[in-house]
């Protein structure tokens, strides 16, 4: 039910706070069960709470999965091994609502995300491989028309903007002066939309995110078209 998510606790604002002061492994494990206070545990009611209504509302083929390791929930700890920066844990939230076929964080979907600085949704599929890039790049050219539609609509640009890395020169096989170069170019396909923090604190938070994701629901089903995956 989504009345079980009450907002996210201003705690976990001031613990983002100190973990980006202290980011270390006696810190943390001093400080870990206020993680799971007010970070993990709020964030699991969140995806609980999205559970029915991103089915029913955007689409059957999106996941919340409310569990702590294997879910939606994306890990603290930062993966070092190939990183200059060794600092052992993210000083950010993130939730990935993934499409049931995918396996981690590039499958097409939609993600949450929480830091000191902003408060985003991010919808579409981040830093594809070499075959499903080519093809988003192939439909964008063979169905331009209902791309630009789609990108153009007059709400989706005033919520959302397209972002992401991008190549310097134009992919193998188009011309730099083709229409939608720019689109083509891209190496990342996501719409964002920024929250203002205050709207953690809100039960409303789970609404005003299923709300946003509805609005992004044309994009994203274009880009599942594109990989042949039901939307």
């Amino acid at each position: 039910m989504a009345d079980s998510f009450n907002g996210f606790p201003r705690e976990m604002v001031s613990f983002y706070r100190e973990l980006s002061a202290n980011n270390d492994r006696a810190w943390f494990n001093s400080n870990k069960d206020r993680y799971l206070a007010c970070v993990a545990e709020p964030a699991l009611d969140f995806i609980r709470a999205m559970e029915q209504p991103l089915k029913k509302k955007v689409s059957k083929h999106f996941t919340a999965i409310p569990k702590r390791s294997g879910g939606s929930l994306l890990r603290i700890y930062r993966d070092t091994r190939f990183s200059k920066n060794k600092t052992p844990y993210k000083t950010n939230l993130g939730i990935h609502f993934r499409h049931e076929v995918g396996k981690d964080v590039h499958a097409p979907g939609f993600y949450f995300h929480f830091d000191l600085d902003q408060v985003f949704i991010g919808a579409g599929v981040w830093a594809p491989c070499g075959e499903p890039l080519n093809m988003i790049r192939a439909t964008i050219d063979d169905h331009a028309a209902r791309w630009k539609r789609i990108v153009g609509k007059k709400v989706f640009r005033e919520t959302f903007e397209l972002y992401g890395s991008t190549l310097i020169r134009p992919p193998r096989g188009y011309e730099k002066d083709h229409p939608l170069i720019v689109d083509l170019k891209r190496k990342d396909h996501i719409a964002m939309t920024r929250l203002n923090q205050k709207e953690l604190f809100k039960p409303s938070l789970v609404y005003e995110t299923i709300n946003r994701m509805k609005l992004a629901m044309p994009y994203v089903r274009f880009l599942c078209d594109a990989l042949r995956l039901p939307s």
